[in-house]
């Protein structure tokens, strides 16, 4: 039985939400070991309570600054500072780059990806926010180390990945963790007013949302050559992978309009709304299941589908990119998105027994799996995305 559809544009509503789901980690984070757990079963039990995922580890932090800074709750602010304690502390290694996995306190996986640390970036963004002033040598510590060792001038974008000693670097180039580099450095200058953060990201829109874009018909692609070449073959078999799936992802069509739109706050720029609706409406015309609703995760060059899965995030990023446009163009039609990206989570992707949001669902809308957070899930993506709806609401 499906459950009663709330007002989905209503703050009060996205106020509850983000507190149902805040309410389904809080008595489950802390363990034993140091970090927050994660690995969390639908019901919570928690299946590896060992495991400490850099995107994970971040993004529990970004959770928690973030709701400190909307509601004071001295424990979410004490989490934060926890969790950033954690990062600098344990993932952290004497080079200055943060490692990707720790197990009961061991490194179990020791590459440097640009991918992690741009949620390392965003978490001490909000953390700066939200008072914690040690932050702020953070922020400053990764934008160096960025700019040290993953920055391609040439390329004008960040490389993907080294290895611990820092000496390898992979010929993969990828725009997933230059997406994320955008947002955390759009946060960075939020909370800093250092323009160089604003400078970087507006670079990375730049090169992402229209000058690659041109290799691939105006779509954001997702994997490039050690050129910055479209690699139209890499993980060609694999378009349901979680990080480097094969495939235009339609959420990060949808994700970099959001971004466009954020960064024409900060900076306005006349190209960048037209291109904010050009990527969201093409993302809904090839993304949207018409059979069983929802967004798909990807489709083919050809715009045919290459994974019908229904991916948690890929509706949340969605929703909060029609409510701005919404709200900036006043556009009927992209009301109607946000409340039907949300009626279909809302019955589908919303775990309304236990709380919380499955991760994936077959293109049905069936769950495919009960382990509704395995490492780097923290509802990151879903809280954030009613954050910001509230926030361009006023609310």
């Amino acid at each position: 039985m499906k459950a009663e559809q709330p007002d989905f544009e209503s703050p009060d509503f996205l106020k509850t939400h983000i507190a149902s789901i805040l309410d389904f980690y809080a008595p489950r984070i802390d363990g034993p070991e140091d970090g927050f757990r994660s690995c969390f079963l639908d019901d919570g039990t928690c299946y590896d309570p060992h495991l400490r995922q850099l995107v994970g580890s971040a993004r529990y932090v970004v959770n928690y600054a973030t709701a400190y800074c909307r509601d004071r709750d001295p424990q979410h602010l004490a989490w934060a500072e926890a969790g950033l304690d954690f990062l600098t502390r344990v993932h952290r290694q004497a080079n200055g780059g943060y490692v990707w996995q720790i197990e009961r306190g061991v490194v179990t996986d020791d590459r440097i990806m640009a991918y992690g640390h741009a949620f390392v970036l965003l978490a001490a963004a909000q953390c700066f926010k939200a008072g914690i002033q040690t932050a702020q040598n953070t922020m400053n510590e990764i934008f160096d180390f960025m700019e040290t060792y993953f920055w391609d001038s040439a390329g004008r974008a960040y490389f993907d990945e080294r290895d611990a000693s820092l000496e390898k670097l992979s010929p993969y180039r990828g725009q997933n963790a230059n997406m994320h580099m955008c947002e955390a450095l759009l946060s960075a200058w939020q909370a800093s007013g250092e323009t160089r953060y604003l400078n970087r990201a507006e670079a990375l829109a730049e090169r992402f949302a229209f000058e690659l874009a041109a290799q691939s018909d105006g779509l954001i692609w997702e994997h490039y050559d050690a050129d910055w070449q479209v690699d139209m073959t890499y993980n060609i078999d694999n378009p349901n992978d979680r990080y480097r799936p094969w495939g235009f992802q339609i959420g990060h069509q949808t994700e970099w309009a959001k971004l466009l739109l954020i960064l024409d706050e900060e900076r306005p720029n006349p190209k960048l709304l037209p291109r904010a609706e050009e990527l969201f409406q093409r993302a809904m015309r090839m993304g949207w299941d018409t059979e069983h609703g929802g967004l798909i995760y990807g489709v083919g060059p050809d715009g045919t589908a290459c994974s019908t899965d229904k991916h948690f995030w890929v509706q949340s990023e969605s929703f909060a990119a029609a409510w701005r446009l919404f709200l900036r163009t006043g556009e009927g039609l992209y009301r109607e998105d946000y409340n039907r990206l949300w009626a279909w989570s809302w019955d589908h992707m919303v775990d309304h027994k236990h709380g919380a949001w499955h991760r994936v669902c077959n293109a049905k809308g069936t769950p495919i799996s009960d382990q509704k957070s395995p490492p780097g899930k923290t509802d990151y993506h879903t809280m954030g995305a009613c954050w910001d709806v509230l926030q361009v609401m006023g609310g």
